[in-house]
């Protein structure tokens, strides 16, 4: 049953990035409830034991998705916090297969440092047409982002094996559709992204699967 799911969403991701590449807004909203719902349940159907954190990371992450669908700022707002605590979930997902003793902190730090400066240079980048109550919150958000790439990192020092691989290719990946969509979003000419909301959607949902697919590899799947 689970890669029936993992079908449907393969299938409705495409469907989705079809519509993305032609920047058809009103078919792109039909599909983007459907896109983590299978992701969802192919995960749910597929983990030998379901890890609650991993769990409540993919239906906030759902969530998000479907409040950003409407336009305007309050809207991206209550989107980015339902997005927010996804990055908090994946964090506690990650932590419990951390070994602190395994962990190379002159290889941790200078990443960190690089996320945050690279936060910063997006939230520069689109200070100028963004609502000034929102930049710091924004800037927080990126912050978050880059914590969870931190210690998904941390958990492949901690188990380095394909999953842990794939858990931070994920992560970056996610990492780097966040940062297309606030430029697509504010920056001054968001054709600075290449086909905007595909490159967006794409990153994203890439993103997810492989961490999903991390996740499974590392605390096992059902025989």
């Amino acid at each position: 049953m689970s890669y029936v799911f993992l079908a449907l969403f393969a299938a409705a991701s495409l469907v989705h990035l079809y519509h993305s590449w032609l920047n058809d807004r009103k078919k792109r909203a039909v599909t983007k409830p459907l896109l983590l719902l299978f992701l969802t349940l192919y995960y749910c159907t597929s983990a030998a034991s379901v890890n609650v954190f991993l769990l409540l990371a993919l239906v906030t992450s759902w969530l998000g998705d479907v409040l950003l669908i409407p336009t305007g700022h309050k809207w991206f707002t209550i989107g980015g916090i339902s997005f927010l605590l996804s990055h908090v979930f994946f964090i506690g997902a990650y932590f419990r297969n951390i070994d602190f003793s395994q962990v190379r902190w002159v290889i941790v730090a200078p990443l960190a440092v690089l996320y945050v400066s690279i936060s910063i240079l997006i939230i520069r980048a689109v200070r100028d047409n963004t609502p000034k109550s929102m930049v710091l919150p924004m800037n927080f958000y990126l912050f978050c982002n880059s914590a969870m790439n931190i210690f998904a990192l941390m958990q492949l020092m901690s188990y380095q094996s394909l999953g842990g691989w794939l858990a931070v290719l994920g992560a970056g990946l996610f990492f780097a559709s966040d940062c297309s969509l606030f430029l697509v979003r504010y920056h001054a000419k968001p054709d600075v992204i290449f086909k905007k909301h595909f490159t967006v959607m794409l990153t994203y949902l890439l993103g997810e699967f492989l961490i999903v697919q991390g996740m499974l590899e590392l605390l096992g799947k059902k025989l």
